[in-house]
């Protein structure tokens, strides 16, 4: 096995060569979240300590289950902690906090794409010159300048999708959070849209947090991955991805690094998933095979 990459059974983003430690844009401390069932507490999250670091692509995978969108709708203020605390190190006044990009459809059907990519600008009452600036640049960089004036409903899969991320990038915010954004898609429209968003993101570096099912495409994307155990979810592990960037997709997954990296993760995982399954009723058992 390679030593290029390392992997921490805690957490610790600090730096252990003696340089400057990186500025921590999330932190999250002690975070428990528990939901009422029917005559007891279900505990989605428990005991989990988090740091990011600004301008980090970060992701997350674990079991189904495992409280991985949980912490993302409690980082995007859609749901409250039980216990814990969670901090956003603001850095411009106006600036939203957080975009989020759902798994599914996110998009207003009875907008256009450019009215759609433009909402959140307009929301914030941007000049028009900057909207104009603004959204036409995101719309150019997911190649859809020529759709501006079509709806939804007149768009692939895919194409919503980019419009999804023109939409958060055009937003400008401090963090990027991304709910499997890919995972409805085939593997070649997953595959282009992997690569736009690594270009936009090479060119915003904005923190992102991004969670998926796909152990390669945690390591195709991320700077690092935080391994999750099953539920209750806590970090199990964390690896930093190597690679250099700017990134190709398809002549990083050549690299026979990748394919250590890739199995190091799995053998994490292994338990895990297999722990959910025990766990998990029938109906989240055939959702998992079926990943």
């Amino acid at each position: 096995m390679t030593d290029q990459y390392t992997t921490t059974a805690l957490r610790d983003s600090r730096p252990q060569d003696g340089t400057a430690e990186p500025e921590i844009k999330v932190c999250v401390r002690g975070l428990l979240k528990q939901f009422p069932a029917k005559d007891r507490m279900v505990t989605a999250l428990d005991s989990l300590d988090l740091d990011i670091p600004r301008g980090q692509f970060f992701m997350i995978v674990g079991p189904s289950g495992c409280g991985k969108t949980t912490l993302l709708r409690i980082l995007a203020h859609l749901e409250q902690p039980t216990a814990g605390t969670v901090e956003v190190l603001r850095s411009t006044e106006g600036r939203p906090e957080n975009s989020m990009v759902f798994q599914g459809d996110s998009i207003f059907p009875w907008m256009t794409v450019w009215d759609n990519a433009s909402y959140g600008l307009r929301m914030r009452g941007a000049p028009a010159a900057e909207i104009k600036e603004t959204v036409g640049h995101y719309l150019d960089k997911t190649g859809l300048t020529a759709f501006a004036d079509c709806y939804p409903h007149q768009l692939s899969g895919g194409m919503r999708q980019r419009v999804s991320i023109a939409r958060a990038f055009a937003n400008d915010p401090d963090v990027l959070l991304m709910d499997e954004p890919f995972s409805a898609l085939d593997e070649q429209n997953k595959t282009l849209l992997q690569s736009e968003l690594l270009r936009i993101w090479d060119e915003t570096r904005k923190t992102v947090i991004f969670i998926t099912h796909s152990v390669d495409e945690a390591v195709t994307l991320g700077d690092r991955i935080m391994i999750m155990t099953s539920r209750p979810g806590r970090a199990k592990a964390f690896v930093d991805v190597p690679f250099e960037r700017p990134r190709d997709v398809l002549e990083l997954r050549h690299r026979p690094e990748y394919g250590e990296i890739v199995y190091d993760i799995w053998q994490h995982l292994r338990d895990e998933v297999n722990n959910a399954q025990v766990t998990a009723p029938q109906s989240q058992q055939r959702r998992w095979f079926r990943r």
